[in-house]
């Protein structure tokens, strides 16, 4: 795996840490799954993955109910779903995934981030060939989990690689069988730390630290953005 895996890795415990941040963005994705799908996980496994994401962060019940019931009411009608795509600090590709009910302050905001860095926005579409939309399933490795054995057992369900690191493995596959995956890990009985949709990249840069910690106060201020729920960059 190397630097690429401990990078994503320590970059995502590093800004998901703020309980103040990842609540509001945990709940807008379980009501947008609701809307997509209806309130009934059993019925709607995008929902049912948002609220075991949410549980697997410690979201109280109460925060995750009240996410649903807001699919039902007309709040949720005004959240719109879009991407920005943009260039940063030593040319670093930065792909942001955003649910918002005002596209014009959110696209002010993002905006700003990228040009204070000395970056700017690309139109949409520029980067789609430099990302591979992937499912990506988390799991702790338990004494019972026979690795080779469970990786053959997923390659029906679209299951592609497994990266380990320590008690932990990554599962990963095409975007489009997220539902097929994340059904095969709950029918084995494999609890998932996280399950996401996410965009790997294609032809990963390394860059210096020195000019990482220009990339992470970029990053950084998107990412505490409440109307920006996922960031993915090209960063080895």
């Amino acid at each position: 795996m190397g630097r690429a895996f401990e990078y994503r890795r320590a970059a995502k415990e590093k800004r998901w840490d703020k309980m103040s941040k990842i609540f509001p963005k945990l709940a807008k994705n379980i009501t947008l799954a609701a809307k997509e799908g209806g309130s009934d996980p059993d019925m709607n496994a995008k929902l049912r993955t948002a609220i075991q994401n949410a549980k697997a962060q410690n979201m109280p019940k109460d925060n995750i109910d009240n996410a649903i019931k807001r699919a039902e009411g007309k709040d949720a009608d005004a959240y719109v779903e879009i991407n920005y795509e943009g260039k940063g600090p030593h040319g670093v590709l930065v792909f942001v995934e955003c649910a918002t009910d005002n596209m014009n302050r959110t696209v002010a905001n993002v905006k700003s981030y990228f040009n204070k860095a000395g970056g700017g926005l690309v139109p949409n579409g520029s980067l789609e060939f430099m990302f591979n939309r992937r499912a990506v399933v988390e799991f702790e490795l338990t004494e019972e989990i026979d690795l080779d054995e469970l990786e053959l057992e997923l390659i029906d369900a679209g299951v592609e690689e497994i990266d380990t690191e320590d008690e932990t493995a990554i599962a990963y596959g095409d975007y489009t069988n997220f539902g097929v995956i994340t059904q095969a890990f709950e029918d084995k009985g494999i609890e998932m730390k996280k399950a996401t949709l996410q965009r790997i990249p294609t032809s990963p840069v390394e860059f210096t630290e020195e000019q990482l910690v220009d990339i992470e106060k970029m990053l950084d201020k998107i990412e505490d953005d409440d109307d920006v729920q996922a960031v993915y960059t090209n960063i080895l």
